[in-house]
């Protein structure tokens, strides 16, 4: 059984739902950041954190892909044009959407006060709004990659309701109807609804 290490409300919720996707077993401690129990699992304090037996990976991304490829879900097998493709998206979407959203995060509340330089969000607003506009130039289907749901779906779909929250722009109709499906999905209502 996996151990998750943070809160649902931070990127521990795509692993999550990932493993909710897979319909693997997995205990869920809802760690803050820089908590002891995050700090055990990753000296950083950073979350989320993964346990496997005796192993402890790090980074929402690496962890999704590792688990994606152990359990042969979610993605295009390592070493195939597809699999390329895939993990084209999956750093423009960390890059252009995910980076940026960070960056207005930690001139918000995560940098101390006096390094924080808030008029910054407004060029991070209009830089996410051109990014996105790209994304939803490439669906092309119910899904990034045609007819299946793979990683950069989920990472995706987790930065607009982060955007959202955030108050950066509306995505637009196609990516909205895009995520409005995908977050019906049974997995993604059982992530959510975790403490």
């Amino acid at each position: 059984m996996y151990d998750v290490i943070g809160t649902r409300a931070s990127r521990a919720f795509r692993v999550l739902w990932m493993l909710e996707e897979l319909g693997q077993d997995y205990n869920h401690i809802p760690a803050a950041p820089r908590s002891p129990e995050a700090l055990a699992a990753n000296p950083s304090g950073k979350i989320p954190a993964l346990r496997d037996g005796d192993a402890v990976l790090t980074d929402s991304a690496a962890i999704m892909t590792f688990l994606a490829d152990k359990h042969r879900a979610l993605t295009n097998a390592p070493g195939t044009v597809a699999r390329a493709r895939q993990d084209a998206f999956t750093h423009q979407i960390l890059d252009d959407i995910d980076g940026v959203l960070w960056t207005a995060a930690r001139h918000s509340f995560v940098l101390p006060e006096e390094q924080r330089v808030p008029e910054v969000k407004e060029s991070l607003k209009w830089e996410y709004a051109r990014n996105i506009a790209r994304l939803s130039d490439a669906l092309d289907g119910p899904f990034l990659k045609g007819e299946e749901m793979t990683i950069p779906d989920m990472l995706l779909v987790h930065c607009m309701g982060w955007a959202k929250k955030a108050g950066f722009p509306d995505a637009g109709d196609k990516l909205n109807a895009y995520a409005a499906t995908i977050m019906e999905r049974p997995a993604f209502q059982k992530a959510a609804a975790l403490p």
